[in-house]
C-alpha cells in the first residue's frame, strides 16, 4: 500500500489546504479592516469541502490533464451580517477575525502533529528508525 493512497493522508492533506486558503481569506479581510465597503469572507465548512458540495470539478477530457491542488468549492464566500455595519458600510469584526484565525492556526498544528504521528507509526511498522 502506498502511503499517499492511504485515506488519513488524504484527509489530513485536504485539511492542510483548507486551513491554509482559510488562513488566507481571513488575512485579507484583517487587511482590509479600514476600507469602506468591504464585506467579510470566509470558507465553507471543511465538512462541506471535504464532501464535494461546495463546488464543481473540471472534466478532465485528456488523462494528461493536471489536476488542481485545490478544490474550487474552497473559494471564499461573503459572510452573512450578524452585526450592523459601520458607517463606512465595512462589516469586518476585528476581533471575531482574529478569534477565527486562532482557530485555524490550532487546527493546523493538531493536523500536522497527527500526520506526523501516523508518519512515525508506518515508519515503525516498516522497521525504519525515525
Amino acid at each position: 500500500m502506498s502511503l499517499s493512497q492511504t485515506d488519513i493522508f488524504t484527509v489530513a492533506e485536504q485539511r492542510l489546504a483548507w486551513a491554509g486558503e482559510r488562513q488566507a481569506v481571513l488575512a485579507r479581510n484583517i487587511a482590509n479592516l479600514s476600507t469602506p465597503g468591504f464585506r467579510a469572507m470566509d470558507t465553507p465548512d471543511f465538512q462541506r469541502t471535504l464532501a464535494g458540495s461546495t463546488g464543481i470539478q473540471p472534466v478532465r477530457t485528456d488523462p494528461n490533464h493536471m489536476v488542481g491542488t485545490i478544490d474550487p468549492g474552497m473559494a471564499a464566500r461573503p459572510v452573512p451580517d450578524t452585526a450592523a455595519a459601520t458607517m463606512d458600510k465595512n462589516n469586518v469584526r476585528l476581533e471575531e477575525q482574529l478569534m477565527k484565525v486562532a482557530d485555524t492556526e490550532t487546527l493546523h498544528s493538531t493536523v500536522t502533529a497527527i500526520f506526523k504521528t501516523y508518519m512515525t507509526m508506518f515508519n515503525t511498522a516498516l522497521g525504519k528508525a525515525s
